[in-house]
């Protein structure tokens, strides 16, 4: 049976409540491969650390305000849900919390409102298909006529009724006005993660301009970000673990660019581990390409990475998918010595945290 790779005990002051302000002067703990060597730097020194040539892979998924708050119409009782994704048939499918058991049939009053959801089907680990129901009881469907303004789509929906899916550790989920636009990347787009890509939280226009300053480009790739990817692995043997799909793309433009990245000797640099699943499930049986659809790929030692050459990332839960991918890269002993380190300078951990840039 397999061994979790890092096991750490964390001081909970460590685990940062909001993020650096500015974005770029978030600590960055860079990791090298070669010499085994840590040094302490700051994210705005990212252009330095990196060589003319080298491309970045971000992650320009954009995190939709998933977290959902109202009372069971039946009872009154409080009801908290988490959006997941939506159907093809325009049935939501949530995470639901309340006391005592719900029921198929039963309405959920959004507050505020006026939004209505009816729960249709209990699913498997704790999920439900829901219906968005408008407030004259008509179903929610995606707007066919723009002129039509009693009908959102459910992005413009969650926009109005819904909260920043901000993670339990970070004020036991409860959002700030400002958590809005910085829970998210400068460069978001495509709606659809329930969880931010936190490794592209520390950029800034500043950062990107240093970058074009030496010659180092950059591209991107989409992953919607799944709730299931930050949670800890309930078993012993991690290898038995199942991974959740989550839906990704990558276009031929990108895959044009990590190409001409490596025909010149230069360094495919993935921002974060969204952005190496989207990669390595691209180049999973044949050499990268175009791809879009769903990936349940689970990196973990021992893996053969194909497209990624630098890592940065976040400071990740123990016992999580997210750390045994960056064992898997960084290899076990470089990356123990890392978080020790971490600790021991009082690095700030998780999602608003600091961050940490793993070279060959």
């Amino acid at each position: 049976m397999p061994v979790f790779p890092l096991e750490y005990e964390l001081p909970t002051e460590l685990i940062a409540q909001e993020p650096c302000d500015p974005r770029d002067h978030a600590r960055l703990l860079v990791a090298r491969r070669s010499d085994r060597s840590l040094e302490h730097r700051r994210f705005f020194d990212l252009p330095a650390l990196l060589g003319p040539g080298d491309l970045l892979v971000v992650n320009d998924t954009r995190v939709v305000p998933a977290r959902l708050l109202g009372k069971r119409a039946r009872t009154g009782g409080k009801w908290e849900g988490l959006f997941l994704r939506e159907t093809g048939d325009s049935a939501w499918e949530l995470l639901c919390q309340t006391r005592g058991r719900v029921h198929a049939g039963e309405m959920i009053d959004i507050e505020p409102g006026p939004l209505r959801l009816k729960l249709i089907e209990r699913l498997p680990d704790g999920r439900w298909l829901a219906k968005p129901l408008m407030p004259d009881g008509r179903p929610h469907a995606p707007r066919e006529d723009p002129n039509t303004a009693s009908v959102m789509t459910t992005v413009e929906l969650l926009q109005r009724f819904g909260h920043v899916p901000l993670p339990p550790y970070i004020r036991k989920g409860i959002e700030r006005p400002e958590d809005r636009e910085r829970y998210q990347t400068i460069y978001a787009k495509s709606a659809g993660a329930v969880a931010a890509p936190t490794a592209g939280l520390h950029f800034t226009e500043r950062v990107f301009a240093g970058l074009a300053e030496r010659g180092i480009g950059w591209t991107t790739v989409t992953l919607h970000v799944g709730l299931a990817t930050f949670q800890p692995i309930q078993v012993d043997d991690y290898a038995q673990h199942r991974m959740h799909s989550e839906w990704g793309q990558i276009t031929h433009a990108a895959v044009d660019a990590i190409a001409d990245c490596k025909a010149r000797g230069g360094r495919v640099v993935a921002v974060g581990t969204t952005a190496v699943r989207v990669l390595e499930t691209a180049a999973r049986d044949v050499s990268l390409q175009a791809w879009a659809g769903e990936t349940d790929l689970f990196i973990h030692p021992p893996y053969d990475f194909k497209v990624v050459d630098a890592l940065l990332t976040n400071f990740h839960l123990p016992r999580t998918t997210l750390l045994l991918l960056v064992s898997a890269f960084a290899e076990v002993d470089l990356l123990q010595r890392a978080y020790a380190s971490a600790i021991a300078d009082r690095y700030r951990f998780y999602s608003y945290g600091d961050t940490m840039l793993v070279l060959p």
